[in-house]
């Protein structure tokens, strides 16, 4: 099998509450990709509960492999190699997928990759922009991460900035509890705004000219519930088309002019957005305009390559096995892990 022709990677991510495989070929053709989501299980609790979701990717993944396999049209010894997300994320989700993609490739004798969950996210970029070219920026607005990150590479990125608390994505969650709306509670809120006005409620935008690229979403949140309480107290209906207007105008003022602002220091002119936030309708239309009013390029990934995927797992892993990346079978599952930085010599914290 040739290097640069049909090499075939199989991608697995369980982090959280999505149970997902895909198959890549030659690094870019997504030829299928799975997603078996959790949504309407943990609808109930109001958000992710571990153990639940740990029992729903182990009921998932092997018929999703077998389905991926059958829809590429290929025998499992046929795969280049088969990558797994193994940070970070839920350790009881995570080990699901880890194993079943460890144990595969020890059985059929093939190179085993595990893929950090967040440098996936950023190199989903790549996958849907395959003429971008590092260094690049990107704006990662992932569940509970919410950061700036100069990318040099596969595995090399550098933090500018990130949250000090609430990261985007909690906050979208908490504040659609607040205003009694179902879980996941971001396209929820998404979907309100455009109902709503974005100028009834003045809301904070915490940090917003402080001249760092750290960002802080407690205290909006905690306006929220204020304005929430303030309306429930008067015996008030609480408006919640305009506060989740309001609300998503001050989450997306803040995201946007920190990315410009980190792209006028570093002097790096491609924007990108990675992580589920990213499926925004408002953060990806301001964006654009302000990228565009600034000369800026900008780069933001299809609707299917935002939320938890493997196609993402699978185009990481490509790149780092053409790098000669290969994993042992004895990488554990990690909870908590920093992106990787050649700078600070911290590649391969396995």
């Amino acid at each position: 099998m040739s290097v640069l022709a049909d090499t075939w990677i199989l991608g697995i991510e369980s982090s959280c509450d999505e149970t997902a495989v895909a198959l890549l070929r030659n690094g870019t053709e997504v030829v299928c990709s799975l997603v078996a989501s959790q949504a309407a299980v943990h609808r109930r609790f109001g958000g992710v509960v571990p153990e639940v979701a740990s029992r729903q990717h182990i009921e998932s993944i092997h018929p999703l492999i077998a389905q991926a396999l059958v829809a590429g049209g290929i025998q499992p010894r046929e795969l280049g190699a088969i990558a797994a997300t193994y940070a970070p994320g839920l350790v009881g989700a995570l080990l699901v997928g880890l194993v079943s993609a460890k144990a595969a490739a020890w059985a059929l004798d093939l190179p085993f990759i595990g893929v950090h969950h967040l440098a996936a996210h950023i190199w989903a970029n790549v996958m849907a922009n395959p003429a971008l070219t590092c260094p690049f920026l990107c704006l990662l607005v992932s569940g509970g991460h919410t950061a700036l990150v100069r990318v040099k590479g596969p595995l090399d990125y550098d933090l500018l900035g990130e949250t000090l608390d609430d990261a985007a994505g909690e906050a979208y969650d908490k504040v659609a509890r607040l205003l009694g709306l179902p879980y996941p509670g971001g396209p929820e809120i998404d979907r309100l705004a455009v109902l709503g006005n974005p100028k009834a409620f003045k809301f904070p935008r915490a940090m917003r000219y402080d001249g760092s690229l750290d960002f802080s979403f407690s205290g909006l949140k905690t306006a929220v519930r204020l304005m929430v309480e303030k309306h429930q107290q008067a015996h008030m209906p609480v408006p919640v088309a305009d506060i989740a207007a309001s609300f998503q105008a001050a989450v997306v003022d803040v995201l946007v002019a920190k990315s410009i602002q980190a792209a006028e220091q570093t002097g790096i002119t491609h924007l990108t957005i990675a992580g589920g936030v990213a499926a925004n309708s408002a953060l990806r239309s301001q964006m654009a305009a302000a990228c565009n009013e600034r000369h800026l390029a900008l780069t933001i990934p299809p609707l299917s390559l935002c939320g938890d995927n493997a196609a993402m797992i699978a185009g990481l892993g490509h790149a780092m096995w053409r790098q000669g990346v290969r994993s042992p079978l004895s990488l554990g599952a990690r909870s908590r892990l920093a992106l990787p930085s050649l700078a600070s010599g911290d590649t391969d914290k396995r």
